[in-house]
């Protein structure tokens, strides 16, 4: 059975997340409301994972980190490391372009309280599987938060349990692809000083050696 990049739009396969979004969509119409596709080409030799869609922004915008400050954080990083070009404006129309990496998130639906089940972040793995599949020159992965740690891990046939989570941590798998490991660039954390931007940029440019 072929590997799938993408859930189908009306992805029913986690019913709580589907029931989330059907009340989502009931109240905010314009909104994207589905999962969220990756953003940026297939070609890049790094791929970003994040943990979920955050309902206020890619839930909104249908393009990964794009409308809330988790995006800020992130894209303004890429566009100073030569990572991506253009300007950020918080739209999926804004001309912005990844240049040599892609983001997803391990879980393609906006969960409630931005917070996925195990059992969520597992079925959806099939198509983070996919989407690592479908990359033929992939080098890293820069994955943000413990849990997009253990979905990536899972999702190259790996044991999580092997490769233990660590903020800036490199860890160089079975297949060469490295590993890079980021606190996510979420609010609370950047709030917190648990996530410093200079700490974030590190993480990144470490992930982009490749």
């Amino acid at each position: 059975m072929p590997l799938k990049l993408d859930p189908p739009h009306d992805c029913a396969l986690c019913p709580r997340l589907a029931a989330f979004l059907a009340g989502n969509r009931a109240a905010h119409p314009d909104w994207h409301n589905a999962p969220v596709p990756a953003f940026g080409p297939l070609d890049a030799r790094l791929l970003i994972v994040g943990l979920a869609p955050g309902l206020k922004g890619a839930n909104r915008t249908g393009r990964p980190f794009t409308g809330d400050y988790a995006g800020d954080l992130l894209y303004a990083t890429l566009i100073k490391l030569g990572l991506a070009k253009g300007a950020y404006g918080q739209r999926p129309d804004d001309g912005l372009q990844l240049m040599g990496c892609r983001i997803t998130n391990a879980v393609r639906c906006v969960p409630p309280e931005n917070k996925p089940t195990p059992a969520e972040a597992k079925t959806c793995g099939q198509f983070l599987k996919g989407e690592i599949a479908a990359m033929p020159t992939l080098a890293s992965l820069l994955v943000l938060g413990r849990i997009s740690h253990e979905a990536s891990l899972r999702a190259l046939g790996l044991k999580p349990s092997a490769y233990a989570f660590g903020h800036a941590k490199i860890h160089v798998l079975p297949s060469g692809i490295r590993l890079i490991d980021s606190y996510h660039c979420s609010r609370y954390n950047t709030q917190t000083n648990r996530l410093t931007p200079a700490m974030f940029e590190e993480a990144v440019r470490a992930a982009a050696q490749n």
